[in-house]
Formats: C-alpha cells, structure tokens, sequence
C-alpha cells in the first residue's frame, strides 16, 4: 500500500545525518522533526527565526508564542534559538543550511520546482521557499506522487510558475523514493506494497528503473 504523510516523513527522516542544519518546509515536511533517530543530532531551522526547534507538543502542552512557519506550534530543543526573520534568511541564503525539505505542486525531471502558485488561486506570497531553492545544498521534496484527478506531478517539464530551477536533488512521495540527474528521475525504492508498475504508471517524465528496486523500510 501507498505511504501517507506520516510514512512519507519517516522515510525522510532516514536522509537525516548527524551534525546537519534543517530547514523543513510548510506541510508534509513539518512532520520529519518528530521522527529523527535518536543516534544523531540534527538542527532545524524555522524561517520565520528558530533555531533548534524540536517535534510538535503534545497535546495541552502548546505554547501558543512557539510557532514555525506554518503558523503550528512546536516546542523548542535545548539551547534552541529565536532570532528576527533578516537573522534567518542570512543563515539561508549564507549557505548554512545543509538539507531543505520542501513541499511541492510539481517537479520536473531537470529538478525544476514548482511550490507557490496555481494560475487564477489568490496567494499572499512565495514566502522563503524562492530563497531556500537558491541556496541549500540539498533539496529534497515530499508529495504526492499525482494530484487529486490521478495526474502525475513528476513532469517532463512543470506546467506551474516555477520556485526554483534545476535544484532538487530527491523526492519522497507515497508511491517511491528517487533521485534526480542526468535529466531523468531514477527509482531508488519502491513503497511498501507498491509495485514498479504502479510507479511508472503515475511518473510522467523520463523514468529510470534499475534491474532491482528495493521496498523501503519504514519502522
């Protein structure tokens, strides 16, 4: 069967390494904080200034002046940091992010996003993510692998406003884990149940499947 978000996170939460800074995107990638293992030490970045922000509380435990950029509340790892935006998205743009993980509408297989605007949807703003494309060292997006009317969103080229240009480096969706290069999508797992038919069914752009495909260990 398909992952859903909470699968889809703690298979992220594997791409985790020790020592690295976080920054986690509004939606399905908010929920990674609350699977990291407890053999390393990551932390997260909020853009909206938070520095060592830890899983989501529990709840009644809510403080309602702890919030990420998603307007949710959060709690705060110990020796956590609150700073102003500028402070932020100095640490974002001065490359001090190793790892973003971003949400997203569509993605090409050249590793164009698209993540902040449908044509004719009233939007308030692109937010940071223009800024997070642009600078992390390593993006990797978490969705769905097709929309709600069953279409592909993994695209020979977007069809959306793009966010960013040749920048993603992974994707984690409920049908599959791949990597992008060489201008193609390259299947690295399958999810659990799902099978390489299915995921070359919903994968629009160019698909390149390896002899064997293993099933992803999801705990």
């Amino acid at each position: 069967m398909a992952l859903d978000k909470v699968g889809i996170a703690k298979r992220i939460a594997q791409e985790l390494r020790d020592g690295w800074y976080v920054n986690l995107g509004i939606g399905i990638p908010t929920l990674v904080a609350n699977f990291v293992s407890e053999d390393i030490t990551v932390e997260f970045q909020s853009e909206n200034g938070i520095l060592g922000m830890g899983p989501f509380p529990f709840d009644g435990e809510e403080d309602a002046d702890l919030i990420n950029a998603g307007k949710q509340t959060v709690t705060l790892q110990p020796g956590a940091s609150i700073f102003d935006s500028a402070t932020s998205f100095a640490m974002i743009r001065g490359q001090h992010v190793q790892l973003t993980v971003l949400g997203a509408m569509e993605v090409s297989q050249n590793g164009d996003i698209a993540n902040w605007k449908i044509p004719g949807r009233m939007v308030k703003g692109m937010g940071g993510a223009m800024d997070l494309v642009a600078s992390a060292e390593n993006i990797i997006v978490a969705m769905m692998h097709t929309n709600k009317k069953g279409e592909s969103k993994l695209l020979a080229d977007c069809s959306l406003p793009l966010t960013g240009v040749a920048c993603v480096t992974r994707i984690i969706t409920n049908l599959a884990a791949l990597e992008i290069k060489d201008r193609a999508f390259h299947l690295l797992e399958r999810a659990p149940g799902v099978s390489v038919e299915e995921i070359k069914a919903a994968t629009e752009g160019k698909l390149i499947i390896p002899d064997n495909v293993p099933e992803m260990k999801i705990d």
